[in-house]
């Protein structure tokens, strides 16, 4: 796992060379007259503030950025490197009060972990490897959809303006919200939620 706090304070052409091992899994170094191919497949986990200041949506009203401020902020991250991230994730701040008013009704760790077992061991019974490793071809076979939600991931792909890739990551993406809740089909739900996990493709709004 790679972990990236601030993504947008890193020095752009740092982040572009991610782009390859991202996307394949492995990485090319050239040195002179001779290039060595290496392993690297592994896990990106980033964050990044929503604006320059950080206190965009907060509940104190502390932020003062402009619309082109935020904009130019987020631009330093890069279309083709948001197309690899699969899920985006908008954390809003929360005031005290709903802070104090946490019922500790949430699921723990440990039953998230076997929710997330048992969908892994379904994906690897179903076609032997992770959602994550299929091919484009493979996921019209292994990620079946009817006609609504295919109708709804076309109008959605052509109104964020979504590339090829992320057309794919998206069913993806979809197909492992049906095995967590142990559907066989993905179905317009798990559709929806993947699609939400897009946040950064419609401009954080």
């Amino acid at each position: 796992m790679l972990f990236l706090d601030e993504l947008p304070e890193f020095d752009r052409r740092v982040l572009e060379v991610l782009r390859e091992p991202l996307e394949s899994g492995r990485i090319t170094i050239s040195r002179a007259a001779r290039q060595a191919e290496f392993p690297a497949r592994f896990q990106l986990v980033a964050a990044m503030n929503p604006c320059p200041c950080g206190y965009l949506g907060h509940p104190s009203g502390r932020c003062h950025c402009t619309r082109d401020q935020i904009l130019r902020y987020r631009a330093r991250i890069s279309g083709p490197l948001l197309d690899r991230i699969d899920l985006q994730i908008e954390v809003p701040s929360l005031p005290q009060e709903a802070l104090r008013a946490a019922d500790g009704t949430a699921e723990d760790s440990t039953t998230v972990r076997a929710r997330v077992a048992a969908a892994r061991r379904r994906q690897l019974a179903r076609q032997g490897k992770p959602n994550s490793a299929l091919s484009n071809l493979e996921c019209g076979k292994r990620c079946p959809m009817g006609d609504r939600e295919l109708d709804v991931l076309d109008r959605a792909v052509d109104k964020l303006g979504l590339s090829a890739r992320a057309y794919f990551r998206i069913i993806r993406v979809a197909r492992t919200v049906a095995d967590l809740a142990d559907s066989n089909k993905v179905e317009l739900p798990h559709l929806s939620e993947a699609l939400a996990y897009r946040r950064l493709d419609r401009g954080g709004g």
